[in-house]
């Protein structure tokens, strides 16, 4: 084939040819940027909604866990308290040694010296108590036993009658309830 055109525009032909060329790949570059711009926002859309319902689901999840904690945390103290009122309770219940130390203590002259000392629970809050001891005079087991019988703690108050058959060096034994 044979061009019969003059060079020059030969030349301009194949400038625009080269333009339009240029200009078409311009317009394919353009669309390929244009769209690969709205997949990467449409893939950021997508992923920022995942990853805001992911923080939701692990927001529920910590505030359950939380929750769950708290409420294992209770019951863990319910059950606690429900061991402390028994373990009061059951110390209320019971009866007050101390207490009937303190009053025979309070009751023996210093001249009599106690050897045993036993104690028997009996129905409600009393004890039965049983005792042996040493007195020096009959005076003073005599003054130990009208002690025992003013106060209105000790009920059923029994000496023996061996313990008076001796004036002095008294091995002796009494016996009594006491209700505190």
């Amino acid at each position: 084939m044979i061009n019969l055109l003059p060079p020059a525009e030969r030349e301009n032909l194949i400038k625009e040819a080269r333009l339009r060329l240029f200009f078409v790949w311009g317009v394919f570059v353009l669309f390929f940027l244009a769209t690969l711009s709205l997949v990467l926002f449409s893939v950021n859309v997508y992923l920022s909604g995942e990853t805001a319902g992911y923080k939701i689901l692990v927001d529920y999840e910590q505030q359950k866990s939380v929750t769950s904690e708290a409420q294992s945390t209770e019951k863990e103290i319910g059950e606690i308290n429900q061991k402390l009122t028994a373990l009061y309770a059951f110390y209320q219940g019971q009866p007050k040694i101390t207490e009937l130390f303190q009053k025979i203590s309070e009751i023996i002259p210093e001249a009599i010296y106690l050897n045993s000392l036993s104690l028997d629970l009996i129905k409600g809050d009393g004890f039965r108590v049983s005792l042996t001891g040493y007195s020096g005079t009959r005076e003073a087991l005599l003054g130990f036993k009208k002690s025992l019988e003013s106060d209105p703690v000790f009920k059923g108050i029994y000496f023996p009658p061996s313990n008076w058959v001796k004036p002095v060096d008294i091995n002796f034994s009494a016996s009594f309830e006491m209700t505190p």
